[in-house]
């Protein structure tokens, strides 16, 4: 018989960190002592919210997790993590020496939250730390990134202009992968420089406002700034994008390729219905990711987009919001 040669499924590479989230009634002063009234543990990162948020909505096509962990006892709790909810860790590799990805976070409830990160394991994850040859014999059609901008070696840039990242990329895109890369609103002097030296081997870029400007040098002003979000959109495009970037606002999507500049306006839940902004980017990520893995038009993608969005922002932790497909 016909033998099903038809890609599907997404590897979500990049970024494994443990999140440690100690709530602490008020900020201490130098040197002063405060109590940690409670702390919760979880599993966060790009890839793996990405990941985590595609296995919640129970689809119907294999998800990888991809990355880089230490040799400890948090690279333990990922790899529960992932088990727990059926996801495979052969691609999950581990280093000796080096501790898993992690970061403190201080939470004044109703105030503010800080945080300490730790890069471990995902400071050594360069283009060389994935068997592309093993990934493709599972036949993905969709190859996720995030974040671009928090991945030292990958957002490295050689004498050529091009990042690690790019190098990384043009395998999955030469074994038959769409490209998806995610931001980070971090702060860094060679941010631009690295986007621009990766867009070649992207085909499409999610990005907010604040990375957005970082990212193109224009300045947006606000989240409704219709003009300077087409415009920085624009220069990604012609800085070598291959199909195009979805620009998102708390009040606003834009999807842009070449031919297409289409806008779509973020349906607004109350505010007191917002539990935790963590993570909601990239729930909206994974809605546009399930939706180009379906050859979905682009209304139906910010559909799905905004609803995981709106979820995420509904519970505590960046994936403990979102529900079965059909339920949203």
């Amino acid at each position: 018989g016909a033998v099903m040669t038809a890609q599907r499924g997404i590897v979500c590479a990049g970024n494994w960190i443990v999140d440690i989230i100690h709530d602490i009634s008020q900020w201490p002063e130098k040197s002063d002592l405060v109590s940690i009234t409670s702390q919760t543990v979880g599993v966060g990162g790009g890839a793996a919210n990405v990941a985590f948020n595609l296995a919640a909505l129970q689809v119907d096509y294999p998800i990888w997790p991809a990355g880089l962990l230490g040799c400890d006892n948090h690279s333990d709790l990922v790899r529960r993590a992932c088990h727990d909810v059926g996801l495979p860790v052969e691609q999950l590799g581990s280093i000796t020496n080096v501790c898993t990805a992690h970061t403190h976070v201080m939470n004044v409830p109703g105030d503010s939250r800080t945080f300490f990160y730790n890069a471990g394991a995902n400071a050594h994850f360069d283009e060389h730390t994935l068997s592309m040859e093993a990934i493709a014999a599972n036949r993905p059609s969709i190859f996720y990134l995030g974040y671009l901008n928090l991945l030292p070696l990958l957002d490295a840039i050689d004498g050529q202009g091009r990042t690690g990242a790019a190098k990384l990329l043009a395998q999955a895109r030469a074994v038959g992968m769409m490209t998806c890369v995610d931001l980070v609103s971090s702060l860094s002097d060679t941010y631009a420089k690295t986007v621009m030296g990766t867009l070649a081997d992207i085909d499409w870029l999610f990005l907010n406002e604040v990375e957005a400007s970082r990212a193109t040098g224009v300045i947006l002003n606000g989240e409704e700034d219709r003009p300077n979000m087409a415009k920085a959109a624009t220069h990604l495009i012609s800085g070598g994008l291959n199909q195009g970037c979805v620009l998102h606002t708390p009040k606003l999507s834009l999807w842009k390729t070449v031919e297409d500049e289409l806008w779509f306006e973020v349906p607004q839940i109350p505010k007191d219905d917002i539990l935790s902004p963590v993570g909601a980017g990239d729930a909206f990520a994974a809605g546009i990711l399930h939706g180009l893995h379906e050859s979905w038009n682009a209304h139906d993608c910010i559909v799905l987009g905004n609803k995981m969005a709106a979820a995420c922002l509904r519970a505590p932790t960046a994936t403990g919001g979102i529900l079965a497909l059909k339920e949203l």
